[in-house]
């Protein structure tokens, strides 16, 4: 599925300055006092677009610091005539909007929590109809490549043209270092859905600690996404929210200072040459894995019509146990990551499953019925 949507490039956005596209400020804005401060410093980094401050603050639980609520917005008005940054912050309803509009907020964005549900997207969608506005979407808080595109859709339908998206990680069960485990391969696949669409990263709720806001940002800026949201306080560590993740203007100025931006379109022939044969070497290895999977398919369909005539159930516990530790353990004295291994060999698994189970049920339903 590729979608033709009708999206401006980020160099025809009013506030792009260079790549990367920073968008920073505090979690949440608390005081006057704060918010202006912060933003004072962070007006002092060149690469800084955006100021961002959290006014609605949507929490797992209640009871906690949700937000200052609209008299924020004034605040972040004065920022704007202060310091000349634009200024954004999240929505998560029609009214949002409507206070964000009436404010002069120049950048909104849609929270996980929020892009989750086609119904209050839609919402936000016909609030901002013919509105001249940027609009950034995050990612839904599972791993659901169809719901965040279906909310880029639905703003895109809304008439706005700068239109982006936020990957800010996907929650998970299993225990990481990341707060959010970042799940690279989707937002790849969402930009080859919608081509030409800029796509920012959020290291800090990717992380959820500040030591590694600079290696994900440096992944970011290694796979070409457009721009960064960090989250900058003048004092993180008294933070009223996310103080784990968020670094001061200072730190923030060191980490752009230190990333490396590599040429996402190399015009030199002699690196094209290499970069192609390299590519042909990658496809020809690409064909012999499916070829391997081909075969493999066969002998899993032939193991499942062993079960069959032998009345075994499919699954096994403890053999698919014993593949998953010994790939993994040959997996990781080849240089290949557990993660890896773990991701393919459940694929694959899956759809030995998937072989096996049409092979036992083959002719199944006809016999049935012929025994009605």
């Amino acid at each position: 599925m590729i979608l033709d949507l009708d999206i401006s490039s980020m160099d025809n956005w009013l506030s792009y300055k260079s790549r990367p596209f920073v968008i920073s400020g505090p979690c949440s804005a608390e005081t006057e006092d704060q918010v202006m401060e912060t933003a004072i410093h962070l007006s002092k980094i060149p690469q800084v677009s955006v100021y961002r401050a959290g006014i609605w603050k949507p929490r797992t639980r209640p009871g906690t610091f949700e937000g200052v609520g609209s008299k924020g917005l004034k605040w972040l008005k004065n920022v704007k005539e202060e310091t000349g940054l634009l200024v954004g912050i999240e929505v998560a309803n029609e009214k949002h909007v409507e206070e964000a509009i009436k404010h002069g907020v120049d950048l909104i964005w849609i929270g996980a929590r929020t892009s989750v549900n086609p119904f209050t997207v839609q919402e936000i969608a016909d609030a901002l109809n013919g509105i001249d506005i940027m609009v950034l979407v995050k990612n839904p808080i599972n791993p659901d490549i169809d719901l965040w595109t279906g909310a880029v859709e639905r703003i895109a339908k809304a008439g706005i043209k700068k239109l982006g998206a936020i990957h800010r990680g996907f929650s998970t069960y299993e225990k990481t270092i990341y707060r959010n485990q970042p799940n690279w391969q989707l937002p790849i696949e969402l930009r080859r859905r919608i081509p030409g669409l800029p796509i920012i990263c959020d290291p800090s709720h990717i992380s959820g600690k500040r030591e590694y806001l600079f290696d994900i940002s440096q992944k970011a800026m290694d796979l070409n996404f457009d721009g960064l949201i960090i989250e900058s306080h003048i004092d993180p560590d008294n933070a009223w929210s996310d103080a784990a993740q968020q670094i001061t203007p200072e730190g923030l100025k060191d980490l752009l200072r230190k990333l490396i931006l590599r040429n996402p379109d190399p015009a030199d022939p002699r690196v094209l040459d290499v970069l192609g044969e390299l590519r042909q070497q990658i496809d020809l290895y690409d064909d012999h894995l499916i070829d391997l999977m081909e075969k493999r398919m066969k002998v899993a369909e032939k193991i499942g019509l062993f079960k069959k005539e032998n009345n075994i159930t499919i699954l096994q516990s403890t053999r698919w146990d014993d593949i998953i530790r010994n790939a993994i353990r040959k997996g990781e004295a080849k240089g290949l990551s557990a993660e890896l291994i773990d991701a393919i060999f459940k694929a694959i698994h899956q759809e030995s499953i998937n072989h096996q189970i049409k092979v036992i049920n083959e002719n199944s339903s006809s016999s049935s019925e012929n025994n009605h």
